[in-house]
């Protein structure tokens, strides 16, 4: 029998609310909160703590105070990255960004969801699905990604914009939802 936490990591519905779930995003709560209280010249400090609850933090990134996820161990994160102010990643399922990705102030990544059934919805289920970023991509500020969403490589995505479709490599998309403008 699968426990609730490999459903999750499996795309499955899955019941958030066990007690390792729990301890899982308490840990990251209680890192984002100190890590969104360091001053600003202590910048080791700060990459000390996201090394600590990320599973992966390229070289030469930076993620600027205002940040928040869900557990940390399912984002990865590439080289040159760089996510401005109030970045917010609710990672029950993976969150993977490629090298050279700039992600304006206000975005927000959702791999989770929940049913459309009422009554699977009301017994507090939910699902996630993994969101895939390539290299090379720029994202405008107030962006937010939805739950099993890819991104190709060398793509902008216009501030604003609800991604709602997974996005094809060379493509500059914008809008609600979110639609390829010029492909490259």
């Amino acid at each position: 029998m699968q426990t609730e936490k490999e459903k999750m990591l499996s795309a499955q519905l899955y019941n958030p609310s066990t007690q390792e779930l729990d301890d899982e995003r308490r840990f990251a709560q209680e890192n984002c909160f100190k890590f969104n209280q360091i001053p600003p010249f202590q910048a080791q400090l700060r990459l000390d703590i996201l090394k600590q609850l990320l599973n992966k933090f390229g070289q030469q990134s930076t993620i600027m105070p205002g940040f928040w996820c869900d557990y940390g161990y399912n984002i990865t994160i590439g080289d040159h990255f760089f996510a401005n102010f109030n970045c917010i990643m609710l990672d029950a399922a993976p969150i993977k960004f490629g090298n050279n990705v700039f992600i304006g102030p206000n975005c927000s990544f959702y791999t989770s969801g929940h049913p459309l059934d009422i009554n699977q919805r009301n017994c507090g289920i939910e699902y996630a699905y993994p969101i895939t970023v390539g290299d090379n991509v720029w994202f405008g500020g107030n962006v937010v990604v939805l739950p099993g969403i890819t991104i190709g490589n060398n793509c902008v995505i216009a501030a604003g914009s609800i991604v709602t479709k997974s996005i094809a490599d060379n493509s500059i998309a914008m809008g609600n939802p979110c639609r390829v403008k010029q492909s490259k």
